[in-house]
């Protein structure tokens, strides 16, 4: 789907991700499901015409995410549309601020 699209790249060994400017957008859980992160709008559309659900990963609810039904992945121009609605959008907003190795690291007591 990333390839297809063209627009960023897959990160994570275990659970792929994709992320622009530091946020999450989409991501593979490991039983393989499919999430997209969307604006309110977009979600809403998305989750009517898609017959899709809330993402919950470690007992919480993910704002913002919805699952991707197989039949979605399955058909990888509409789900490029969707991909690349979700890049547009998590674009519009700030990026986050890059960890240094400093910060990955824990304080000397």
């Amino acid at each position: 789907m990333v390839a297809a699209s063209g627009n960023g790249e897959v990160k994570g060994a275990k659970n792929p991700y994709t992320s622009r400017n530091g946020h999450m957008f989409s991501f593979l859980d490991g039983d393989g499901t499919m999430a997209l992160r969307l604006s309110g709008d977009l979600e809403a559309e998305f989750r009517s015409l898609h017959q899709s659900g809330p993402v919950s990963q470690y007992g919480r609810t993910m704002r913002g995410y919805s699952s991707v039904p197989p039949e979605l992945v399955a058909d990888i121009d509409a789900l490029r549309e969707w991909y690349d609605r979700a890049w547009e959008w998590i674009g519009t907003l700030k990026p986050k601020p890059a960890k240094t190795a400093a910060a990955k690291t824990p304080k000397q007591a």
